[in-house]
């Protein structure tokens, strides 16, 4: 079901996932564009991509489909792997998910030392449970993902295929295929560890 369903539903929490989503999903991308601009691969530089500014990282098409069916995506940040190398590859890959851990583990902590009101308490584990959902996911080895270009780095054999297929006009199609039959299996296991994380926080 998409974020649209909430907005006529519950207003206050269609604006509080969305505003969690589009906090996360920057800050996603922004570590993805920081890191190699730091490794020096000045391809994210160039396309305005190191930036925090939530208008850089959107995709019109992925928003869109976050509306409407509740998965969606960000725009991709475009590198250069010849400047980076193979580990520097993928800790620009592996920078993303950690963005996301590194956010629920804030929030997870603010949950545990700081006294919440009741809209304080739903706003940190709004924003932990969407950060862990983006973590898990994106560490899915499947291409397109950061999982798979962080096997690609460490089976370079397995990573020249799996960008040889990425580069196919029909790839976005086939992968979205796969995620959209595989999403009971997926659902289970990024439900799985997001249960356990709130487990482990006491909620």
């Amino acid at each position: 079901m998409g974020l649209i369903s909430l907005l006529t539903s519950n207003p206050t929490a269609f604006v509080m996932i969305a505003a969690a989503l589009i906090l996360s999903l920057t800050v996603h991308e922004f570590a993805h564009a920081y890191t190699a601009d730091k490794l020096g691969d000045p391809t994210p530089r160039r396309y305005g991509r190191v930036t925090l500014n939530p208008l850089a990282h959107l995709d019109p098409f992925g928003t869109l489909l976050m509306l409407l069916v509740g998965f969606g995506f960000a725009k991709p940040v475009p590198i250069n792997p010849s400047n980076l190398g193979r580990w520097g590859t993928m800790c620009v890959a592996a920078a993303g998910p950690i963005s996301n851990l590194l956010i629920a583990l804030l929030c997870a902590v603010l949950l545990k030392v700081v006294p919440q009101t009741q809209l304080g308490l739903t706003i940190l584990l709004t924003v932990l449970s969407i950060n862990v959902v983006l973590a898990v996911f994106n560490l899915i080895p499947i291409p397109l993902l950061d999982g798979s270009r962080i096997l690609g780095a460490l089976v370079p054999s397995l990573g020249r295929s799996l960008r040889d297929f990425e580069m196919q006009p029909y790839s976005f199609l086939i992968v979205m295929a796969f995620i959209y039959l595989m999403s009971g299996p997926i659902g289970s296991v990024i439900g799985a560890v997001r249960s356990w994380v709130l487990g482990f926080v006491g909620f």
